[in-house]
């Protein structure tokens, strides 16, 4: 392991940055006394001290987080150059004047999500075409809540005709949506509204029935961890009372398909098939277990269900056009494989490879009218293939504008061609249409282009980081063109290293002011993420889950010893499971970094089953109830590896109140842990918004303050001049 050296003037700027923090400290809240709860598992004796902050609706317990946030505020608030970076961050953020999001094509028409720059939220709109005159559908600020918190539109499904349009919408972050249906001839919203519609996934048959799912309805004293328990599949006819619509599937619905209560359920009818497609999934285990039935005997629970898949056939996405159902799957092919089977007469044990197995990742499918399109990644950058429907075709790639990131591929299965939106480390990007007639690809224009997307001023450097076990991590830096490495740059370590999700490129121009100030972006593509497909994943998963952070402690190693940065200037970020990534990594090695900003993050593994969205989350990270769970969960758990009489870096925790992913009460606790336990004086603040979540629905305002109090602090404890007292 490399010894870090601190330069001289960087020890006189961190030395500097401690000495500032009574200058900016206000009253907080009295020390916590400590309540400390003991558990045994399988011999062992964990303490959990700040059990009691779990219980969110204890007055006691809201008076101090409030009254940690009004501090983190006050103390935010008085950085010198914040408002001046939230200024910068505005500007910049603005300066496009619309952002577009969730782009659908059905028919003739286009639907998106837009934000303009004088709007602090996404709403809905429809167009004919890219070129076409647009309408507002949705406006989730005319929506008023008793309690008078913001609305957010969730998702939206239109129908194959464009006669109605489903949409969930929620308050407060809370992502407890609520589906409304528009008539799309008048515009007005039906009677139909349907609740405990979260993740409802709405759909529409061809004679205008609705598929959506919902959650039950708890009883009174029901244990929270039901909430997501016994979803199930309905069919809704305009008008009629969702409270006596359809069973269609879920646990105890149908023989043919037995559920378990933890699996989460879906169905739908893919656009131009003559059958319906329903899905079980394990909270949020990727492997589908996927059934399948004719339309025309869609008979609520005495469907006639033919079984495709099981969790054992690795599957973990699917597509159909016409009789054709495409299946990707990463059984015996670790970076995936394409599928090809009947949907009438479904057999896995004959199904054709129409994409094999290859160096870059398959990780999106979706059909059109004239052929497959297959999204890979090499490296994290994108690539596009387009595979005919004809027998034995081989996949074509489709050379984009530029490299980097593809996302949201779209299709109707009518259509010919696929759109998609790319973007890249140095520019935004935007929303793009294949036209496989014209062989090329096109920027659509419907994402405007802002004079700060495109900036030409910062370069992305890709390199290979050997980590504490010899695996080579990919780390991708972002900073400002010219930049002197001589070990004084200002630092984020970015990561996450969960769920298989990968680390693409991205851009947004409210960065800006942190690479003007001589910023480094430093993206760690650490194990448990998807950068090089399943193995990958399942190397930071579990009883694995140490390389996670490892990864993470080695990049920021690199760095070091690249003269890109040193400890006092150097900081981690994540968020919600990247919680563990920066939890971590601070526990493990708390002298290698100078501050920490830990995101909605996921703190005590030990006790986040037993939250509402910790059920659908134990095929992610276990169960304490077996003995290799716990041993996992332990030591992974952030909170637990606090301990007592160690300088731990400046930390900045950031939380919503009403976050129903991972409870507020995670941040909570990691931040009462570290404020008993560090020692030499750098700052822990814990940041609560109380009108959001987490993150999903997220206002403007409350996106770029959040950003603006981010940097500020970064830059105040790496001693960036400016920003000192």
């Amino acid at each position: 392991m490399p010894i870090v050296r601190m330069p001289l003037n960087a020890a006189v700027c961190a030395l500097a940055a401690l000495a500032s923090i009574s200058a900016l400290a206000q009253t907080r809240p009295a020390p916590l006394a400590v309540r400390s709860v003991t558990d045994t598992y399988f011999g062992v004796t964990v303490q959990d001290p700040y059990r009691f902050l779990e219980n969110l609706k204890d007055p006691e317990v809201i008076a101090w987080m409030k009254g940690e946030a009004a501090y983190a505020n006050s103390v935010l608030g008085k950085i010198p150059g914040r408002n001046e970076l939230f200024k910068e961050i505005q500007v910049r953020g603005d300066a496009v004047s619309a952002r577009i999001n969730g782009v659908q094509v059905v028919g003739s028409k286009v639907y998106y999500e837009k934000r303009l720059a004088t709007d602090n939220i996404f709403k809905l709109y429809v167009r004919d075409g890219f070129k076409g005159k647009e309408r507002l559908l949705v406006d989730p600020d005319a929506v008023k809540s008793a309690g008078g918190e913001h609305s957010a539109i969730d998702y939206f499904a239109p129908s194959p005709d464009n006669k109605y349009l489903a949409y969930g919408i929620s308050t407060g972050g809370s992502e407890q949506s609520v589906i409304q249906v528009i008539d799309m001839a008048t515009g007005k919203v039906l009677p139909d509204s349907i609740d405990r519609a979260n993740s409802a996934n709405p759909s529409w048959l061809p004679d205008g029935r609705m598929i959506y799912s919902r959650l039950q309805k708890l009883a009174e004293g029901a244990p929270i961890t039901d909430k997501y328990r016994n979803q199930r599949v309905y069919i809704h006819t305009l008008g009629d009372n969702p409270d006596r619509d359809v069973l269609l599937f879920g646990a105890g619905v149908s023989p043919l398909a037995a559920i378990t209560s933890e699996e989460n359920v879906y169905a739908y009818n893919p656009l131009g098939t003559s059958h319906v497609v329903a899905l079980a999934i394990n909270g949020v285990q990727r492997e589908l277990r996927v059934w399948v039935a004719p339309l025309s005997a869609l008979n609520g629970d005495k469907t006639p269900w033919v079984k495709v898949t099981d969790a054992s056939d690795e599957v973990t996405d699917l597509a159909a056009q016409s009789d054709a159902l495409f299946l990707m799957s990463h059984k015996g092919a670790p970076r995936f494989k394409v599928l090809r089977t009947s949907l009438a007469k479904p057999d896995l044990a004959t199904a054709e490879v129409v994409v094999a197995p290859g160096d870059s990742v398959v990780n999106a499918i979706a059909t059109a009218k004239d052929a497959l399109y297959v999204r890979k990644m090499n490296g994290g950058n994108s690539e596009l293939f387009r595979v005919d429907y004809a027998p034995n075709a081989k996949p074509r790639q489709v050379a984009l504008p530029f490299i980097g990131d593809l996302d949201g591929l779209v299709t109707d299965q009518r259509l010919p061609g696929a759109v998609f939106s790319l973007g890249g480390w140095t520019r935004f990007g935007g929303y793009f249409e294949y036209q496989p007639a014209a062989g090329k690809v096109i920027d659509t224009g419907l994402q405007p282009q802002g004079k700060f997307d495109n900036p030409g001023t910062l370069v992305a450097t890709e390199v290979q980081v050997k980590s504490h076990d010899g695996t080579l991590v990919p780390l991708s830096i972002v900073h400002k063109k010219g930049l002197k490495l001589d070990g004084s740059n200002p630092t984020i370590v970015y990561g996450y290293g969960a769920y298989g999700i990968s680390q693409t490129p991205f851009f947004r121009p409210t960065w800006l002011p942190w690479f003007d100030r001589g910023g480094v972006l430093a993206v760690a593509h650490v194990r448990g993420g998807g950068e090089f497909g399943e193995d990958w994943y399942k190397a930071g998963y579990k009883t694995t889950k140490p390389n996670t952070w490892r990864d993470a402690i080695a990049c920021a190693e690199w760095l070091v010893a690249n003269k890109y940065s040193s400890s006092p200037q150097m900081s981690i970020m994540g968020g919600s499971a990247g919680g563990i990534f920066v939890g971590r990594a601070i526990t493990d090695r708390p002298e290698l970094f100078g501050a920490a900003v830990d995101q909605v993050p996921a703190s005590d593994m030990m006790r986040a089953e037993f939250s509402a969205n910790g059920v659908p989350n134990i095929p992610e990270f276990g169960t304490v109830k077996s003995e290799e769970g716990f041993k996992s969960l332990f030591a992974m758990s952030p909170y637990h590896w606090v301990k007592d009489g160690v300088k731990y870096p400046a930390v900045l925790l950031t939380t919503g109140f009403n976050d129903p992913r991972v409870d507020s009460w995670e941040a909570g606790k990691m931040a009462a842990r570290l404020l008993a336990a560090t020692t030499g004086g750098r700052p822990i603040l814990l940041r609560i918004n109380f009108d959001e979540g987490h993150g999903m629905g997220s206002t403007k305002k409350a996106q770029y303050e959040e950003r603006a109090d981010t940097f500020a602090f970064l830059f105040w404890q790496a001693g960036v001049k400016g920003f000192q007292p």
